[in-house]
């Protein structure tokens, strides 16, 4: 049976780090991280935009669903909102398919000190970081499994999300 794993989280989470863990470990695997699909210069976040980007994610995931090459569907995303999950697993044909939706977080203390990191790197904007410290009291109310990074690597994470998923 295929499985789609779906990892939401706020950025410096480690979303794709853990993705790319779980792409090594699953033969047949196939990844998508959402800001992919949204790779803008400038980033523009109007409803248009926002409509398009659930568009391009649903249409490139039920690519993969629908192809038989791939078993394990891996897609990152902030997933920050109840009705993101809601909208996007209503566009995806998920019959025959496992959905496995976990949510990492981390403390505040821990996604400040591995954004300001990304931020020295020159791999964020400043701003990334007041956003992310922000979403991350949203993702217990979503109702879905949620696993803390604060303590563990990359593969630690995606060891995590694999036994959770059984």
């Amino acid at each position: 049976m295929k499985r789609l794993y779906l990892i939401g989280g706020p950025m410096g989470v480690g979303k794709t780090a853990a993705c790319r863990c779980l792409q090594k470990r699953l033969e047949r695997s196939v990844f998508l991280d959402g800001d992919w699909c949204w790779d803008a210069h400038p980033l523009q976040v109007t409803e248009e935009t926002k409509a398009m980007v659930l568009d391009n994610i649903a249409h490139v995931l039920n690519n993969f669903l629908r192809c038989s090459a791939y078993d394990h569907v891996l897609f990152c995303w902030v997933l920050h909102r109840r009705e993101i999950w809601e909208n996007l697993l209503s566009r995806l044909d998920t019959g025959g398919c496992t959905v496995v939706k976990t949510a990492l977080t981390c403390s505040p203390e821990a996604l400040t000190a591995r954004l300001e990191r990304d931020v020295a790197a020159g791999l964020r904007t400043p701003d990334a970081l007041e956003r992310s410290l922000a979403y991350l009291p949203l993702y217990g109310a979503l109702g879905v499994r949620l696993l803390d990074t604060t303590a563990l690597t990359s593969e630690e994470t995606a060891s995590a999300i694999l036994e959770a998923a059984g």
